[in-house]
């Protein structure tokens, strides 16, 4: 028994040190889950499954009141209030200049920090009712201003003369809404020698404006109007007809209902020298209008988009007649125009860069397609084929032989121009298949122009395909 107790002894010094390490690992390790665990609840407490901290820093629900965590202001919560950088909730006003705040950073990110002309710029905006005159400013930069300051609904009567000088030869507003007649009259009393106008929204250029130009005879070449739907057809022959053939650009867009059919043969018997013409929104021009177009020989750039019904017979005439000089051609909303138009294009349109024909309804697929093959005109940069499709409820699916931009002329398209493009826009072309997408933008075919893509409402459309548009376009594109 003495042996016994004696050995005891031995034994427990041999694994003090083992058992010591054990039971502080033990301890420290209950000691962790306590810290974790937190509070301890009541034992008689029913357990409901949830822990009890969840609740302790819980947000309030729509409908609540609670603290901006920024300039906090009680507010009432709602789905939409924004978090603050520390969790809490935020106003209405607060969220809002944090979505603005992120924007803007997500911008710098993606293009990059401004330069330090666009910061110029902003600045000079910004401070416009400071500004007294913009000194020896380039010419160059006076657009982008112009450009800002009709973003922000500035250009006044006041502001306006900021922009005028003497000897000055081109004039480019791109808001013109808060300018009345007498501004307009201003602007070539100021400046007589204007020769390249471009106001847009200029709803007050009246009568009275074209009378000063002709009393004054300032030369214009380059006029561009945008809304000017206030002067009358008969104001527009008298300008016409004196202008003297001065006139070689000329873009007109929403006249409504000022210039007919009557007026715009004077102003191809006057202006014969055109080299760029442009009539969108124009409502009473039609089929006369474009026996008329015939006549300009010089013309590169057309660019129409009439409302009454036009004969096809009258749009292959006049593409027959003027075709082999243009660079641009532009067409929208032109219904009647069937397979002899794009048969016309193939046959005499062979310096064409640019080429629109939107909101038709009646070519195929198979027209498209004999379009782009074997087309002896260069690759295209621009294409537009915006709408062209046959809406019929009873017949989703569409015709056997697809009306609009089907997937044989997509392809076609990409084989002829596809290296070239810059700007493709193929909007509601819903015959297009995933498989001729596939095949355009498999990311081994690269399209190193390629700026601006639309594909709206192309319903086959996927993500793999968006990713195959990505890899095939290597530039930044939009």
């Amino acid at each position: 028994m003495e042996r016994a107790r004696s050995s005891r002894p031995d034994m427990t010094v041999r694994l003090t040190g083992s058992v010591e390490t054990c039971l502080a690992n033990i301890k420290e390790s209950k000691g962790q889950k306590k810290q974790k665990k937190g509070k301890k609840r009541d034992p008689d407490e029913e357990d409901s499954g949830v822990e009890f901290g969840m609740y302790t820093n819980s947000k309030p629900l729509p409908g609540q009141q609670d603290n901006c965590e920024i300039c906090e202001k009680r507010f009432t919560v709602s789905p939409y209030s924004g978090t603050g950088p520390e969790g809490g909730l935020l106003c209405d006003r607060c969220s809002k200049e944090q979505k603005a705040q992120r924007k803007k950073e997500e911008k710098v990110k993606n293009q990059g920090p401004p330069s330090l002309q666009d910061l110029c710029i902003r600045t000079i905006a910004d401070n416009v009712h400071d500004i007294e005159e913009f000194g020896d400013l380039p010419q160059h930069l006076l657009k982008p201003l112009s450009q800002k300051f009709s973003k922000r609904r500035v250009i006044t009567s006041r502001t306006l003369d900021l922009f005028l000088r003497q000897k000055q030869e081109t004039l480019v507003l791109t808001d013109c809404g808060k300018l009345e007649v007498d501004d307009y009259i201003k602007i070539f009393s100021f400046v007589p020698t204007m020769h390249t106008l471009d106001l847009q929204n200029a709803g007050q250029f009246k009568d009275e404006v074209l009378d000063y130009i002709m009393e004054r005879n300032v030369p214009i070449r380059h006029l561009k109007l945008y809304a000017a739907n206030l002067i009358s057809n008969d104001k527009w022959i008298e300008f016409f007809t004196k202008c003297r053939q001065r006139l070689e650009p000329l873009q007109l867009s929403w006249l409504d209902y000022s210039m007919d059919d009557n007026a715009f043969m004077h102003l191809v018997q006057g202006c014969p020298n055109l080299k760029r013409l442009k009539m969108k929104k124009c409502w009473q021009l039609g089929d006369l209008a474009l026996g008329a177009i015939q006549d300009l020989e010089k013309l590169e750039h057309l660019s129409l988009q009439i409302k009454d019904s036009t004969s096809a017979s009258n749009l292959v005439d006049m593409i027959a007649a003027i075709g082999g000089n243009l660079r641009t051609l532009s067409l929208e909303d032109f219904h009647n125009a069937d397979h002899s138009v794009l048969e016309t294009i193939y046959k005499h349109c062979s310096q064409l860069q640019k080429l629109r024909f939107t909101e038709n309804d009646f070519c195929t697929d198979t027209a498209y397609t004999a379009l782009f093959t074997d087309w002896s005109n260069p690759p295209l940069s621009f294409v537009d084929f915006s709408s062209n499709r046959l809406v019929d409820y009873d017949n989703p699916d569409g015709t056997e032989d697809a009306v609009g931009l089907g997937t044989k002329a997509f392809e076609a398209l990409m084989n002829h121009s596809g290296p070239s493009l810059k700007t493709l826009l193929i909007p509601s072309c819903r015959h297009i298949d995933r498989e001729g997408l596939a095949n355009a933008f498999d990311g081994r075919k690269h399209y190193s122009l390629l700026r601006k893509l639309d594909v709206s409402f192309v319903k086959k459309m996927d993500t793999p395909i968006i990713a195959g548009v990505f890899r095939s376009c290597p530039a930044r594109i939009k």
